[in-house]
């Protein structure tokens, strides 16, 4: 039988589960805490978009092109397509004197309502700007640049940019990253399945840099400062990392990623934090992780009120009657 994270209820009934393996390990891989199967292979998705900008920023191009906090965050980040997204990602782009022809992300509207409608009512229409991993592909093609590699099919296994990458994700999660565990991201690149039990440790090495050499320890370091000051660009409005990151800081660094997968760093505590929903709702893997980290941070952070709205969500009515509510399952 699969173990529930999250319950939906109403009229003081539970209506509904959401079934999921959740895990917490520490830097030395001791796990700490499990539910469900956590050897089971899964994509991590866009939870490990900081692993990928770790080749931008040790090998010097972030500095070399003179990347900022916004700019480093949003390589991170899987956006909402704001106004204030986009023109940081085509910011990014100028560093290396590139446009958003070069970008091989695809193109949709902005995932923020807001957003969507104020660019169709001013005549507009959604470019690979607009696409929530723009910030992700910008810094693909800054490396690039820095590197002096042609661009075309950057998005490809093969590729020279798109290598260096996956071995920074088979570094920090100690897991293979081959043929035989890959597929393809909505964005076009490679996204590998590994255990969420891999996913937690290279959170929490991630968090720590033990485990890491020097210039990727640093290079962790510095990324999680520039989330920490930027947490805007890795969501956007109403997003839970944004919301999260701007009221905790560098407490914690949280990333989702599609189809109901949340990971988190605590560097104070060394942990990392790995969820998985089964059938993709990110609103029940937000209300575990939320939890997880009440649970897990320390006691100057773990009271916090952010921390109590985002693991209990009020479910409203078109009339907005509160009639039930998310929360996480009683064991997380």
């Amino acid at each position: 039988m699969e173990t529930a994270i999250a319950e939906i209820e109403r009229g003081g009934r539970v209506e509904s589960r959401h079934a999921g393996i959740a895990v917490v390990v520490d830097a030395d891989g001791n796990v700490l805490f499990a539910l469900g199967d956590i050897a089971q292979p899964t994509y991590p998705r866009s939870a490990v978009k900081a692993f990928l900008a770790l080749p931008l920023v040790e090998s010097g191009a972030a500095d070399r092109l003179g990347l900022d906090d916004e700019e480093l965050a949003l390589a991170c980040a899987s956006h909402n397509g704001e106004p204030a997204h986009v023109a940081v990602a085509a910011r990014m782009l100028g560093r290396v004197s590139r446009d958003v022809a070069c970008l091989e992300c695809g193109t949709h509207w902005p995932t923020h309502a807001d957003a969507a409608h104020a660019l169709a009512r001013s005549g507009g229409a959604p470019n690979a700007l607009h696409n929530n991993c723009s910030g992700k592909h910008a810094g693909f093609v800054c490396l690039a640049c820095d590197r002096d590699e042609d661009l075309a099919g950057y998005i490809q296994p093969a590729h020279p940019i798109m290598r260096e990458v996956t071995a920074a994700l088979a570094d920090v999660t100690d897991a293979a990253h081959g043929e035989d565990n890959r597929g393809i991201d909505g964005c076009s690149i490679p996204t590998y399945a590994i255990p969420l039990r891999a996913l937690a440790h290279g959170f929490a090495r991630f968090g720590t840099g033990h485990g890491l050499g020097p210039e990727r320890a640093r290079a962790a370091a510095r990324l999680r400062t520039a989330v920490a000051r930027a947490p805007f660009m890795v969501g956007g409005s109403g997003r839970f990392d944004t919301v999260l990151m701007q009221a905790l800081g560098s407490a914690v660094f949280s990333k989702m990623g599609a189809e109901g997968i949340m990971a988190a760093s605590l560097p104070e505590q060394g942990l990392g934090i790995a969820v998985k929903c089964h059938d993709g709702a990110p609103r029940a893997a937000e209300v575990a992780m939320a939890a997880l980290l009440t649970r897990f941070l320390g006691p100057e952070t773990r009271d916090h009120t952010v921390l109590r709205d985002l693991a209990t969500h009020d479910i409203r009515n078109w009339n907005g009657m509160t009639v039930g509510r998310v929360r996480a399952a009683a064991f997380i």
